[in-house]
């Protein structure tokens, strides 16, 4: 009896040993890979899932690895490799693994997208309006995409590039203003329309007009603000630019000296001023 039961004890363990190696397999079937995890992120939805094979390619990836501290971890890390797996690293250095590898996936990707898988994966993305749309009126909703400022890292956050109105603009979400630009790059925006000339919309032609009471503002009314707030009166800066044109042309003929003679003339030639109704003194 005690064999029998021994035998039962042991076919359970390894029953239940089985449906346990089963579940840790469907659960890592759902996770997937880190690329497909690391997408699918809150604020990542820029992002592209990027070919594996285009990783594994050295020749994409020249250059990259002076830029990314901890290269090769973080390589392993987008990979999914094994040797990864079998290293034991402390909690501090696999924090600075995880974030070498989110630079280094974001360096990869600005490459990626300018391919023509790069290309078509953000074309699916830009037509579900993945990316946004404009915040102008006028552009009626456009789909954007996204473009960056400057293609080094850490200069600037990703703008929002609208192909109808040419202008870029803050991201609505703060998670997706928390991006690097780089990851993005000042080229593929415009290489994009380039690749699809079918889908750049055309360009408005309605704009916005301010209007007081119904009336067009114009142009001299801003011009007259301006003078007021500067503290001076039109006729006086219509004297004060005679005067100076009076001074360049004296200069012209005979210089400083001629400026002063030309002055005391004119005050010679002015009358004297007496109040009202006092004759004027006789001349000698």
């Amino acid at each position: 009896m005690s064999e029998d039961k021994a035998q039962d004890e042991q076919e359970l363990l390894s029953d239940s040993g089985s449906d346990e190696s089963g579940e840790e397999e469907g659960s890592e079937e759902e996770v997937g890979s880190w690329i497909t995890w690391f997408c699918s992120l809150k604020g990542n939805e820029f992002f592209c899932e990027v070919g594996e094979d285009y990783i594994q390619d050295d020749f994409n990836l020249s250059g990259l690895s002076s830029q990314v501290p901890y290269y090769d971890y973080a390589l392993d890390l987008i990979l999914d490799s094994e040797s990864l797996q079998n290293e034991v690293l402390t909690e501090a250095a696999q924090e600075m693994v995880e974030e070498a590898a989110e630079i280094l996936y974001g360096l990869i990707h600005a490459r990626y997208i300018l391919t023509s898988r790069g290309l078509a994966a953000m074309m699916e993305k830009f037509k579900n309006c993945d990316f946004g749309r404009c915040p102008r009126v006028f552009c009626n909703g456009q789909a954007c995409l996204p473009v960056g400022l400057s293609d080094i890292p850490r200069q600037s956050t990703v703008k929002l590039f609208c192909p109808r109105c040419e202008d870029a603009y803050y991201p609505r979400s703060k998670y997706h203003g928390n991006l690097d630009g780089a990851y993005f790059g000042t080229t593929f925006a415009h290489l994009f329309q380039l690749t699809y000339p079918q889908l750049r919309p055309i360009k408005p032609t309605d704009s916005y007009v301010p209007k007081v009471f119904g009336f067009k503002i114009h142009p001299s009314a801003w011009e007259q603000q301006a003078a007021k707030r500067s503290g001076a009166a039109p006729q006086q800066q219509q004297a004060q630019q005679q005067q100076q044109e009076r001074a360049r042309q004296a200069v012209g003929n005979g210089g400083p000296a001629a400026v002063e003679q030309q002055q005391a003339q004119q005050q010679q030639q002015q009358p004297e001023q007496q109040p009202d109704g006092a004759p004027a003194p006789a001349k000698s």
